[in-house]
């Protein structure tokens, strides 16, 4: 019984961890890290002083295993074509990561958090604003409620548009049913240990983890912030994917929008109706009816 629940937990988490440890294994080129930093089209331009229409500049924050450029390519360009001042940061670059393509968001989470505090007070500096909004996915959507929550950024945000979020975890594979049954037999800590060495943040999302419960105590909304959230049926790494629901909040499901819009976890970032959710978030005032 001690071997079928150890290999199975092992099994289920290298799954999860394997698509991003699977390029984790050489330290990153001086070439590798200059790409890294190349940020999206319309993004990070340090100049940009926010228009009273859009007053506050736009931070964008990637999913586990994205960078910044591979994230945003689509939504970025077309904010800044709507006014707005972008930024956009590469996150939580594990020391292992190779040169191309170098997997972010693979540190632990409260670790990238004071990352991104880092950044938005760049940004706010810059921009001599108060305050910006955030727009983030899967792991975006995740990690910035301990900056919220813990680091004291709640003040410094307005609004938060997160695509597939995942505010009360993931049981995705069945990982945390096999994890308690792990605990049980006192299985589980050795293989958290071991993934959390190349991938810190992989366990932290699971549903019921210490960091799913501390983020989500109080309530998963950081008081003061005004979010909306868009999730999609066909979500395969949020499970369920009404994980990424808030009460009290604006939460909309593509598919309860648009029928025949098959837009699945990754391709959000993509999606021309997660965008315009988006546009009409961050600027309710102006807000246009979705076309499909």
């Amino acid at each position: 019984m001690r071997r079928s629940a150890l290999g199975s937990l092992l099994l289920a988490l290298t799954l999860v961890a394997s698509g991003l440890t699977s390029n984790l294994a050489s330290p990153p080129t001086a070439s590798a890290v200059t790409s890294l930093e190349r940020p999206p089209k319309g993004a990070n331009d340090w100049t940009c002083r926010p228009s009273a229409e859009h007053p506050r500049p736009v931070v964008l924050v990637h999913g586990l295993g994205a960078n910044m450029g591979m994230n945003w390519g689509y939504l970025s360009p077309r904010l800044k074509e709507r006014g707005y001042c972008v930024f956009a940061l590469t996150y939580g670059l594990h020391p292992l990561a190779v040169p191309f393509g170098a997997p972010g968001g693979t540190i632990k989470i409260e670790d990238s958090a004071r990352e991104l505090k880092t950044f938005i007070d760049r940004v706010l500096a810059a921009t001599g604003s108060s305050q910006v909004d955030l727009v983030g996915h899967s792991e975006g959507t995740f990690m910035p409620q301990y900056y919220l929550k813990f680091l004291g950024g709640a003040p410094k945000v307005k609004r938060y548009v997160a695509y597939t979020p995942l505010y009360a975890g993931t049981k995705i594979l069945g990982i945390p049913a096999i994890r308690d049954a792990g605990e049980k037999a006192g299985l589980a800590q050795p293989i958290i240990n071991l993934i959390s060495a190349f991938c810190g943040s992989c366990t932290q999302f699971l549903a019921g983890s210490p960091m799913q419960k501390k983020l989500a105590e109080g309530g998963a909304a950081a008081p003061g912030v005004e979010y909306t959230t868009v999730m999609s049926k066909y979500d395969e790494l949020v499970i369920p994917y009404t994980s990424g629901y808030l009460p009290g909040q604006r939460n909309y499901v593509l598919q309860d929008l648009c029928p025949m819009d098959l837009s699945e976890h990754l391709a959000m970032a993509f999606d021309a109706v997660a965008a315009q959710i988006a546009f009409n978030a961050l600027d309710p005032e102006h807000a246009q009816p979705i076309t499909c």
